[in-house]
């Protein structure tokens, strides 16, 4: 007994020590899954984050049977099961033994390889104070029955590895709001100096075109005149990206916004209900932006269409304009660094990119992001 406390210990200690080093999600729970298992007798285990809405996603596992881990973990990543079940319905509340895995018992039915010898799993809520995050499954081969001490040790770790959780979200927000304060502050310094520079020289240039009677020297007042106005445009839009009037009133009031700054007109569609997190509703912006601004320099058109439509777990973005379009080839590398920019904020998502372009035929972007 009293080998097994200080084994018990050491490995909780451990864990601490990794938690504490670990600042993303996804290694941090990964790396503690396999702190447990190589500690203790467990041998086999996943994690499952579930969301308000009930539906779970898998976020970390280690040593899979064959008929758990193929097809990408098909098994766990898909369907339901009676451990998610009871944690929806609010009767997981600690460490419980499950009678038998549906997952494994559904492998066994539908003959998908070795399950490792394993049937029965423990299941344990991580949660930090009132807030509940998902599950902790372990299992080891043979095993029937997880006795008390081992159902306390999972609960130990879980509400380690759920506070750690809760550190690194509010950790992740508190450096979103620095992000957004410093854009801020960047924005208000550019307003007030660079901008203000800009707008008296173009105001200077304009007395100096209407003072001047040489030809000459108008034309060259004429042409400063010019480009600052060109650059102060600029500068307005870069403010917008800094921070985007509007988009406190929703995507489509952003989006329009925007493109009236720059000239151009948008026609937005949206179906369904637009309720969606701030990180896709940014990303969705910064992608809108990042079109409307190549439409307005390369499209030869003022008008861009977008078509906004959320589903329970999807939200799409279609966006055409019908200018003279390019020579697009998926299969090689993007020349522009805004379609790559844009491609990248989807994929970091765990969305879909398609971009479709073709000489006198417009160009077309559709995005697909789950949430």
């Amino acid at each position: 007994m009293e080998n097994r406390n200080n084994s018990n210990i050491h490995l909780l200690k451990e864990i601490a020590e990794l938690l504490n080093e670990e600042t993303e999600l996804k290694q941090m729970l990964s790396c503690a899954l396999q702190v447990l298992l190589n500690g203790s007798d467990f041998t086999t285990g996943w994690i499952f984050f579930i969301d308000e809405s009930g539906g779970h996603s898998l976020e970390a596992y280690h040593n899979l049977p064959t008929s758990l881990a193929d097809e990408g973990c098909g098994l766990l990543r898909n369907g339901g099961c009676w451990c998610v079940n009871r944690f929806r319905a609010g009767k997981l509340t600690k460490a419980s033994n499950i009678i038998e895995c549906q997952r494994i018992e559904k492998s066994i039915a539908e003959n998908r390889g070795d399950t490792g010898n394993i049937v029965y799993h423990a299941t344990v809520p991580l949660q930090s104070g009132n807030e509940s995050f998902g599950l902790l499954n372990v299992a080891a081969p043979g095993k029937t029955h997880f006795h008390e001490h081992e159902l306390a040790l999972l609960e130990s770790v879980a509400f380690q590895i759920g506070s750690a959780i809760k550190r690194i979200i509010l950790t992740k927000k508190e450096q979103e709001v620095a992000l957004m304060q410093e854009r801020n502050r960047l924005a208000r310094d550019l307003h007030d100096s660079v901008n203000q520079l800009l707008f008296s020289l173009t105001l200077t240039a304009r007395g100096g075109t209407m003072l001047s009677e040489e030809q000459d020297i108008k034309e060259t007042f004429s042409t400063i005149q010019s480009l600052a106005q060109e650059a102060l445009s600029e500068m307005r839009a870069l403010i917008w990206q800094l921070k985007p009037h509007g988009l406190e009133n929703g995507f489509s009031e952003a989006v329009k916004g925007y493109a009236g700054m720059l000239g151009m007109d948008v026609i937005v569609k949206v179906e369904g209900v637009v309720a969606l997190p701030s990180k896709i509703e940014e990303a969705l912006w910064r992608i809108g932006q990042e079109a409307i601004n190549n439409a307005k320099k390369h499209s030869g058109e003022d008008i861009i269409y977008f078509h906004l439509k959320t589903f329970p777990k999807m939200v799409t973005l279609y966006i055409e304009d019908k200018g003279c379009g390019f020579h697009y080839n998926p299969a090689q590398k993007i020349p522009s660094l805004g379609i790559q920019g844009m491609r990248e904020r989807v994929m970091q998502l765990g969305g879909n990119f398609h971009l479709q372009s073709e000489p006198d035929d417009g160009t077309k972007i559709s995005v697909e992001i789950p949430y």
